[in-house]
């Protein structure tokens, strides 16, 4: 058992990078959206920037981070990159996924 001290990203300032890819304001889209702002309040609260991206309006946005499924979210940094398919509702599988300690 660990201390809120010892554990890593909460001594670490850095910003998480997210990026959140979707096909326009679908329900499964919108619901990744809801589910990722929550996780990153309860977890990197202030430590965090979400970037969305709609690949109906950039579809060669797709190809940067080589998306083949949506919604798909990306942990840009802290690196190593990790990516997650879905719709995010799975929280242990989503901070697993991300590398987050929870608190």
């Amino acid at each position: 058992m660990t201390s809120p001290v010892d554990v890593h990203h909460d001594v670490n300032p850095e910003i998480w990078e997210l990026r959140l890819y979707v096909a326009g304001q679908t329900r499964k889209s919108l619901l990744a959206l809801g589910n990722l702002k929550r996780l990153c309040e309860e977890h990197l609260a202030g430590k965090y920037r979400i970037e969305i991206i709609d690949l109906l309006q950039h579809p060669q946005l797709a190809e940067g981070d080589q998306i083949l499924a949506i919604p798909t979210l990306v942990r840009r940094l802290p690196e190593p990159i990790r990516k997650i398919i879905g719709d995010l509702s799975n929280a242990e599988r989503v901070l697993v996924g991300l590398d987050i300690r929870p608190r």
